[in-house]
């Protein structure tokens, strides 16, 4: 009984300890003003470690001591490693810094406070995430086509940030239209990256963990002369360039527009992260993640990239879970988007590696499909359109599947075969709403299709049983599933 006492005493001493310093960061932010161009953030890196995080920020261009303070596995605050900048200087934004420092040794699955002072005075401060190790329970939120700075934008980042998770993650389209930084700077950070004295967006990215694949209105503007600040993708996340090697002009990578002052200042800010950053992966907890580019400029049969899937999903074999995370879905009943199936032929490379599901983004709904294994007829057939008629527009891809229509995620929750989610309903205009009651519309492996209501996955994991909800943005369930291993 003592002990028992003992442990309700230290647990309501930390609840006051995080409150106290939850009312501290708020009136920190309060005060100070114009520090930042971005709010401090976390990513996993380019070379993440075990029980580590990247921290970045964006300020001016002035000059300034900078320090990081945060507590470490044993609790105590513990000063950060070296701190470095990248300059982003490209023709028609304002030149600034983006600042990254290592929090490493952090204690698996705890939240920790970080301070950030800015010559030697308190300038922000959060309470975060830890990555969670292989052992412990954790909860992940997906959701794609995100950053539109539209009213239900900002609906479903309400909804994300009262389910505090451990870990978001976004399937493409970033943000619209073109993946700028100015788009950035007015429909992404305001949103996902605010402070809490805001009244249009939230915390999200200070606390939890973001990841994020490119859509198409992340990447395919190429044209640097045209719009000098594309391509932000690779200035402002920071994730692993463990992938496999790619090079400009290939099957795999669009070839940039750029005169030579313009391709200078792109690379030059987004340095050894382009093009390799694309595709990655990442353990988290006992999952592992599999972060690919799947756009109609992608021939996915390339070798360079399946034969990495592969060995990919190999290395991952001890890992209780396996997600794929990309932008195009292959499997999709929306008349928008349906033409483009080209994913579809990764399917026995998913199959093979025992993944569970697949999340994707780019229909601006909510789709499930039965549990399914597909065998492609061919590579497909090339569909080319566009302006100039000469745009990669997706491939028709021809083939039989294997539907597990025994599996209901409730009474039977061992599936045989590959869930697809598309989960793009994160704040855009939503696509085909006429079609969520006819059923006669929908491909004969769709199993779940919402399309009436913006939404988000919000999904836990605990030990050898996933439980996935999908989420209005006040919280209503409008699907929900389980798998157990």
């Amino acid at each position: 009984m003592f002990q028992t006492f003992l442990a309700l005493k230290q647990l309501a001493m930390r609840i006051i300890i995080i409150t106290i310093l939850v009312c501290l960061s708020s009136f920190i932010m309060a005060q100070e003003k114009n520090v930042f161009i971005v709010n401090p953030y976390l990513q996993l890196g380019y070379s993440p470690t075990e029980n580590s995080l990247q921290l970045l920020w964006q300020t001016n261009e002035a000059d300034a001591d900078w320090q990081v303070e945060y507590q470490n596995i044993s609790g105590q605050l513990v000063k950060s490693g070296n701190i470095s900048y990248k300059k982003v200087s490209v023709s028609g934004v304002t030149d600034h810094r983006i600042y990254q420092v290592s929090l490493v040794s952090l204690k698996p699955g705890e939240l920790f406070h970080y301070v950030v002072k800015k010559n030697n005075t308190t300038v922000f401060a959060a309470n975060a995430h830890a990555p969670k190790a292989f052992n412990q329970p954790f909860n992940f939120v997906v959701f794609g086509d995100v950053g539109a700075g539209t009213k239900e934008a900002r609906e479903i980042a309400e909804g994300v940030y009262k389910v505090n998770a451990d870990m978001v993650l976004i399937p493409g389209d970033i943000v619209y239209d073109n993946g700028l930084i100015r788009e950035y700077q007015k429909r992404f950070w305001p949103i996902y990256n605010a402070t809490p004295k805001d009244t249009f967006g939230f915390p999200i990215m200070s606390q939890a963990l973001f990841v994020a694949s490119t859509g198409n209105h992340d990447a395919d503007t190429r044209d640097l002369d045209k719009y000098p600040d594309a391509l932000a993708y690779y200035y402002y996340w920071q994730q692993p360039l463990n992938g496999p090697g790619l090079k400009e002009g290939t099957n795999l990578v669009p070839v940039l527009k750029a005169n030579d002052n313009n391709r200078k200042a792109f690379t030059d800010a987004a340095g050894n992260a382009y093009p390799k950053m694309t595709n990655f992966s990442y353990n988290y907890g006992n999952s592992h993640w599999l972060i690919l580019d799947a756009d109609n400029y992608v021939d996915v049969t390339d070798t360079t990239l399946t034969n990495w899937i592969s060995r990919d999903l190999e290395a991952a074999k001890n890992y209780e879970w396996k997600f794929v995370m990309f932008h195009h879905p292959g499997f999709n009943s929306s008349i928008d988007h349906y033409e483009q199936q080209q994913a579809r032929l990764l399917a026995p490379f998913f199959e093979k590696g025992k993944v569970d599901i697949v999340f994707t983004g780019h229909v601006h709904n909510y789709q499930r499909s039965y549990p399914l294994t597909f065998k492609p007829k061919g590579k497909g057939v090339q569909l080319i359109g566009g302006k100039d008629g000469k745009t990669f527009r997706g491939k028709i891809v021809n083939g039989a599947w294997t539907l597990d229509k025994s599996f209901d995620g409730q009474q039977n929750t061992k599936p045989k075969g590959v869930i697809y989610v598309i989960t793009g309903a994160g704040g855009q205009e939503l696509y085909n709403p006429e079609q969520q009651n006819d059923k006669d519309s929908w491909q004969n492996f769709t199993h779940k299709f919402i399309s009436q209501v913006h939404t988000f996955t919000s999904a836990s994991i605990n030990g050898k049983t996933l439980t996935v909800h999908q989420l209005t943005a006040d919280g209503k369930e409008v699907d929900r599933f389980i798998i157990t291993h």
